[in-house]
C-alpha cells in the first residue's frame, strides 16, 4: 500500500475515531472487578482440591511397580528356543518368519468360498501356539531336555504344514470354481 492510500484512508475516517475519555474512577472499578474474579477462581480451585488426589497417585505408582515386578518374574520363568543356543535362535527365527509369510499368503487368499477352511486352520494354529507355550515352561523345568527341544521344533513344523496344506486346499477350491465357471459359460 502506498503512502497516498494510507493518507486517503485516514482522511475518510477522520471524524469516526473514538476519542472520548472514560469516567473518573473507571480504571479502579475495572481493577476491582478483575481482582474479584481472580479471588472467585482461586476459591473454586481450592474447593476442587481433594485429599484423595495424592493418595490416588501413590496407589497408581504402587500398582505400576507391582505389575512391572510380576512381569519381570514371569519373563524370567519362560524359556524359548532362542535361549538354548545361537543355532536354536536361528531356527526359531526361520520358523517364525516362515509362519508369518504363510499367514500373509493365507490372508491374501481369503474369500467367502474358503473362509471356513481358513478359520479352521487358524483355530488349529492357535491350539499349537498354546501347546508351544506349555513347551516353553517344560523346557525351563527340564533343563533344556532334547526331547522338549524336538517337540518345540515339531510344533513349528506342524504349524507350517497346516498353513501350507490350507493354502493348497484354497487353491484347489479356487481352481474348481474357475473350472465350473468356465463350464457354465461354455454351456450358455
Amino acid at each position: 500500500m502506498s503512502k497516498d492510500n494510507l493518507d486517503n484512508i485516514f482522511k475518510s475516517l477522520e471524524n469516526n475515531f473514538d476519542i472520548e475519555v472514560p469516567n473518573n474512577g473507571h480504571e479502579a472499578r475495572f481493577l476491582d472487578k478483575l481482582n474479584n474474579q481472580n479471588n472467585e477462581l482461586a476459591k473454586v480451585v481450592k474447593l476442587k482440591r481433594t485429599p484423595w488426589k495424592p493418595l490416588i497417585g501413590i496407589a497408581a505408582s504402587i500398582a505400576l511397580l507391582i505389575s512391572v515386578f510380576i512381569g519381570f518374574n514371569q519373563h524370567e520363568n519362560v524359556m524359548d528356543l532362542a535361549n538354548v543356543s545361537p543355532e536354536m535362535a536361528e531356527t526359531q527365527d526361520f520358523f517364525t518368519t516362515s509362519i508369518d509369510e504363510e499367514l500373509k499368503k493365507l490372508k491374501k487368499e481369503s474369500s467367502p468360498e474358503v473362509q471356513v477352511l481358513i478359520q479352521d486352520a487358524l483355530k488349529r494354529i492357535k491350539l499349537l501356539e498354546k501347546d508351544y507355550e506349555t513347551l516353553k515352561v517344560d523346557l525351563k523345568n527340564s533343563g533344556e531336555d532334547n526331547r522338549v527341544i524336538y517337540a518345540m521344533i515339531s510344533n513349528f513344523q506342524n504349524r507350517i504344514d497346516i498353513l501350507q496344506n490350507t493354502l493348497e486346499q484354497v487353491n484347489i477350491v479356487k481352481q474348481l470354481k474357475n473350472t465350473s465357471n468356465e463350464i457354465s459359460e461354455s454351456t450358455i
